[in-house]
């Protein structure tokens, strides 16, 4: 099973791709487009181990991140919002046009972001196979067990595929303790400050042997200029842990099926079928 984080993708594709796609008359830019499947079709070819496996592609509701922000204004608050930074946007309804052309599923619920629909599917299909998560974002690391892998296609290709046992050799953190790990450190992708001086030594030193974020407080790790800042800002942290950790839990009304999806099309085949040439 391959779980796409849509809106992920297509900022990769229309930010990072080599060179800028145009219309045949160069009155449109078709970058984003363009890139999502050549992204998406290169990742199953070269990085999956099945020839042809289901896909799901996910995107963000429009007021997917409502629930949070509601707990803490300043989630997401230093994402800019220039035309500049929006211009993966106009890409997004030929995207999903293309998909439905080729039979390529996806889903995107209105109050719902993303990292929780993919966690809430990948946790109902790694009951019955292996899941791979498509996406640079890091707090899919909380989801990693043996069942289920992150894919980075930014990453060298023979390290793409990230594992649980990577997270715990790199971070010093099981992948269940990733919100807490974040909490304490940082995510600035969200606006999550963490803990000033708590770095990811630190933090790897507090939540060492698997101490759950709950326990610090009485398990006398809290000691020095460093505890006493964790102290004051407790309730931070606890809140951040919340906000950080993704719900497996949605009426995501999607039956995974377990057969093949069709076959990715050709990037330029999508833009040729659309009309976009």
């Amino acid at each position: 099973m391959l779980l796409v984080d849509g809106f992920n993708l297509l900022w990769a594709g229309t930010f990072g791709f080599p060179a800028p796609i145009h219309s045949r008359d160069k009155t449109r830019e078709l970058t984003g487009l363009f890139a999502f499947f050549a992204l998406l079709r290169a990742s199953v070819r070269d990085d999956l181990d099945v020839a042809q496996p289901e896909v799901l592609v996910v995107f963000d509701g429009e007021h997917g991140t409502a629930e949070r922000v509601a707990t803490d204004q300043e989630y997401k608050a230093n994402r800019e919002a220039t035309p500049e930074a929006l211009k993966p946007l106009q890409f997004l309804a030929p995207v999903k046009d293309g998909l439905d052309a080729y039979g390529i599923r996806w889903v995107e619920i209105e109050n719902a972001e993303a990292d929780d629909v993919i966690a809430t599917l990948a946790t109902r299909a790694a009951a019955s196979r292996p899941v791979l998560v498509m996406s640079r974002d890091m707090d899919f690391y909380q989801l990693l067990d043996d069942r289920v892998r992150v894919l980075n296609r930014s990453r060298k290709s023979s390290r793409r595929i990230i594992t649980a046992d990577e997270v715990l050799a790199r971070f010093g953190v099981t992948p269940a303790q990733w919100p807490a790990f974040r909490a304490l450190t940082g995510d600035k992708s969200d606006n999550i400050p963490g803990v000033r001086g708590i770095g990811p030594k630190v933090a790897a030193t507090l939540l060492r042997d698997g101490m759950p974020l709950r326990d610090l407080p009485g398990s006398g790790r809290l000691t020095g200029a460093k505890g006493a800042a964790i102290t004051t800002a407790w309730a931070d942290v606890l809140r951040w842990e919340a906000m950080i950790t993704v719900r497996r839990d949605l009426d995501v009304p999607v039956v995974l099926r377990g057969e093949s999806s069709p076959q990715l099309p050709k990037p330029a085949d999508v833009v040729e079928k659309l009309g976009l040439w």
